[in-house]
This record gives C-alpha cells, sequence and structure tokens, in this order.
C-alpha cells in the first residue's frame, strides 16, 4: 500500500459510480443525472486512484472556457482525514483553470463548513444557495389568468431559451440546455406572453421525489405560476428546490408554499463573481454542475 495518489480523467462508467455515491451521501441524484453531465463534459470528470483503487472523483465543468463549476466533490468514507480530499482538490482546481480562458470565474456550491477551506483556496463567498422541501399531495392551485400562458417548453425556440439562461447563468450553455430540457423523467415548462419567454422550469425525477431546476421567472408570480404546473408531475413525493438567498422573491415564494429549507450551500467564485440578473433566479440548475 502507498499514499500516492493516481490523479487521472474518469471513465464513463466511474461516473455512474461516483453517482451512486452521491446518492449514499444523501444528494438525491436525478435517475438520468449520470448521461446528462457526461455528455455535457466528459473531460470534466477527474478520479483519485489509490493502488488501483477508486476512492474519488469530482467534476471541473468548463462552458466553452468562459466559466468553471466545480462540483460533485466526493473522497469514499474510509479514505477521508488522510489529505487525499485536498490533493485531489486543489488538483482539480489547476486543472480546470487550464481549461479555462484567461480571466474566466470559477463558481461553487460548498457546504458551510467547508466555506473557510475553500476560502484558502481563492475562493469568496457571494451568497447561500437553500434546499427546500414540500410534499406535493396534489396538484397546486394556480390562478386561470397565469395558467394560460404557462406551456410546454418544446413549444418555444432554443435561442430564446438560451438568450434567458444568459441572464441567470455565466455562459452559454446551449448544448447543456438542449438535453436538459428533452431529458426522459422529466417536465420543461416555459411562461410566454405576448410572444415573449418570461420564465422557464424543469422538474426531474430523482432517487427520492423530484427536483425542480433551474426555475427562472421574470418575477414571483410567474414563477409561482410555473412551480405550480411543475409540481403536478410529483404529486405524490416530495418536491425539492435550490433557492438562492440573494433573491428576496424567491425566499418569499417558498414561504407561501409552505417549504421547509432542509439543506444549504456556500456559492462562492474564484475571481470576479459574474454579472447575473439575479432576480430572476428561484431556482439554481444543479449543485453539481452550476
Amino acid at each position: 500500500m502507498t499514499n500516492e495518489l493516481t490523479i487521472r480523467n474518469m471513465t464513463r462508467n466511474e461516473v455512474d459510480e461516483l453517482v451512486s455515491w452521491a446518492a449514499n451521501e444523501g444528494w438525491n441524484p436525478g435517475l438520468d443525472d449520470a448521461e446528462l453531465f457526461w455528455e455535457t463534459d466528459p473531460a470534466a470528470y477527474i478520479a483519485a486512484e489509490l493502488d488501483g483503487e477508486l476512492i474519488g472523483g469530482g467534476a471541473i465543468t468548463s462552458y466553452s472556457g468562459n466559466y468553471g463549476f466545480m462540483g460533485f466533490f466526493i473522497v469514499k468514507p474510509e479514505h477521508r482525514s488522510h489529505g487525499f480530499g485536498d490533493q485531489l482538490w486543489h488538483a482539480r482546481r489547476e486543472r480546470l483553470l487550464s481549461r479555462l480562458n484567461a480571466g474566466a470565474a470559477i463558481g461553487l456550491d460548498g457546504v458551510f463548513d467547508m466555506q473557510d477551506y475553500y476560502a484558502k483556496g481563492g475562493f469568496s463567498f457571494s451568497h447561500r444557495n437553500m434546499r427546500f422541501e414540500i410534499k406535493i399531495d396534489k396538484a397546486p392551485e394556480i390562478s386561470t389568468d397565469t395558467d394560460r400562458y404557462v406551456v410546454p417548453l418544446a413549444e418555444i425556440s432554443l435561442e430564446q431559451i438560451t438568450n434567458y439562461d444568459l441572464s441567470c447563468f455565466p455562459a452559454e450553455r446551449t448544448d447543456f440546455i438542449k438535453r436538459w430540457i428533452g431529458q426522459p423523467n422529466a417536465l420543461a415548462l416555459g411562461y410566454r406572453q405576448d410572444g415573449e419567454l418570461k420564465g422557464f422550469g424543469v422538474i426531474r425525477r430523482c432517487q427520492v421525489g423530484c427536483k425542480i431546476g433551474p426555475l427562472f421567472a421574470d418575477n414571483g408570480d410567474i414563477a409561482e405560476a410555473l412551480y405550480a404546473r411543475l409540481a403536478e408531475f410529483a404529486v405524490g413525493g416530495p418536491v425539492f428546490l435550490d433557492a438562492p438567498e440573494n433573491n428576496g422573491a424567491a425566499m418569499a415564494l417558498v414561504e407561501k408554499l409552505g417549504m421547509e429549507e432542509v439543506f444549504g450551500c456556500a456559492r462562492m467564485y474564484l475571481g470576479h463573481a459574474p454579472e447575473l440578473d439575479h432576480s430572476r433566479i428561484y431556482g439554481v440548475t444543479t449543485f453539481e454542475l452550476g
């Protein structure tokens, strides 16, 4: 036995293993996350191998070199507290920096007790993203006036969707959006009024219940209308929404809906924090890819 890690790219099968570890950690991945995440950026998945055994991994997703995101960082429990996680995290950060254009920012959503560690690695705190949960026993009521504007997202042009997404996410991610809204075991809806897209959301089935993400909208009424129709997809189980604390309207919405806070992460950035329309962000897409 040695204490020398091999840091390398993951295989596709190892990403399945990483997702299973995430499930064991209680992260509740989506049923199709492994394939969708891999298709987004196969070079993003970095493995830590010790004596031929996969003991850790994580993602370092690059969005066309213009923005990076570090997520999915896991070390197997029996190999923690030996410095392996520290080696893997720093190797991932350096690899991601080498994959990005000069000056591009890197984001992450880190658990609160790791915030000081990430700060030592150059990351600065931006805000908290809080996970909320609610059990959906029946389809939520919705105003008939707003309901008529909620349509399948497939009826909206990809150009409109990606343009809206760019106001809420730091880089163009057309290929990801196309796969994300078309994934199986999911429902994607838009809010279209007078031919203009004013918000959209996706709900996907997970190992437990469903997660809504993203949920982007011009205002709280539109976000609520989208939420109500998305939540119909999840009747009989819990729904989770990762809402940013720096959007007061998002916090008001989860309170109005009666959702319970169950988890949270610190959004942090290495480099300049991206300029986003935070008032439109009612739910982030994923903690793993941003």
